[in-house]
């Protein structure tokens, strides 16, 4: 591909989709050149506001364009299954949001769709690339608090969100967990890898989805990681990781930090800060500049947000699901989450 500009397809309209755009804009080497929805209406306003050429009321048009290199799919994650698989089978590479997928049988479609075509994917799992979230990583791997013991996490948003809200609507995927307990997981999952064994609670709301749920996710290492997300309850979005030698503590919006705080046995507590040149700690740039780099190079998957690991994540989000009870319209019982 060389050093020419990435050209992006923007694939929904919603305000992730609207998020995503505006840090694309700003970003060098960057073009977006179609965005499509099932609402035409929808497509042009999106392509006024971001300047964009082409409109398209349909997902089809978009993943025909040969114009584009990557498409971001951006649709509730109930949709992620039929609208990255689309695209990866007309031959686009895709960065598809999380949740990856509704649970892990479609997560691991996607991943053979493209292998199958020989197409780039990535979950936009836009903490693994946070410029911090990698140095607090480099530091657990290196041995800065020793053997890792505990991980605490959390996400809650004060809600109230009504029944009609997407957040509590099945058809949607609704619930705390595939929205926000995806970070925690994933958070947990980037330090120790995948869980062996996985208990869980949660509330429920009347249309079946979680308001709020607490999983609990242990190794056989000994390590363990408690875990909590909610819509029925703002948190702290805190996380905490503890080793045999010292402790990681990082504040309000762990999963987009500002800063954390490395406090080692018989060593003063040390703080490290972002980098203002990095850009606000809301952007989605970071993750759009790693999808580039990847596709310039060749590369068919990032080695940031590799796709075992998201498969990995799913498996543990299918686990805690089958523990709480909660079913989405059409879905099967796998038994491998039956197992866990």
């Amino acid at each position: 591909m060389g050093q020419r500009s990435v050209r992006w397809g923007i694939l929904a309209t919603g305000g992730i989709a609207a998020a995503f755009a505006a840090d694309l804009v700003d970003l060098p080497d960057a073009e977006i050149v179609a965005v499509a929805s099932r609402r035409r209406e929808s497509a042009e306003a999106f392509a006024e506001r971001f300047g964009v050429t082409r409109a398209y009321g349909d997902w089809e048009s978009l993943a025909a364009d040969p114009d584009i290199d990557v498409v971001y799919v951006a649709t509730p994650h109930a949709a992620h299954r039929a609208a990255a698989g689309l695209c990866l089978t007309a031959g686009r590479n895709v960065l598809c949001e999380k949740a990856f997928t509704l649970n892990a049988h479609e997560a691991g479609e996607l991943v053979a769709l493209a292998k199958e075509h020989d197409r780039f994917l990535m979950e936009a799992m836009w903490m693994y690339c946070n410029p911090l979230v990698r140095r607090l990583k480099s530091l657990v791997d290196d041995g800065a608090i020793g053997e890792v013991r505990t991980v605490q996490a959390d996400f809650g948003l004060a809600g109230p969100f009504p029944a009609a809200h997407r957040l509590r609507d099945p058809e949607l995927g609704g619930g705390s967990l595939l929205d926000l307990g995806v970070y925690p997981v994933s958070f947990a999952q980037l330090l120790l890898g995948e869980p062996d064994a996985v208990a869980a609670s949660a509330v429920l709301s009347a249309e079946g989805v979680d308001l709020q749920t607490g999983a609990l996710l242990s190794w056989e290492s000994g390590a363990l990681a408690s875990l909590h997300c909610s819509i029925a309850g703002g948190t702290g979005t805190t996380a905490s990781v503890t080793g045999s030698l010292g402790r990681i503590d990082i504040p309000a919006g762990f999963f987009h930090p500002e800063r954390f705080v490395l406090h080692r046995d018989g060593r003063d507590p040390e703080e490290f800060t972002a980098d203002p040149a990095d850009g606000p700690r809301t952007s989605l740039r970071h993750e759009a500049a790693e999808v580039m780099r990847a596709l310039r190079a060749g590369e068919r998957e990032s080695p940031l947000v590799p796709l075992d690991g998201s498969l990995a994540v799913m498996r543990t989000l299918d686990a805690i699901r089958e523990r709480i009870g909660v079913r989405y319209p059409g879905e099967a019982v796998t038994a491998a989450a039956a197992a866990r």
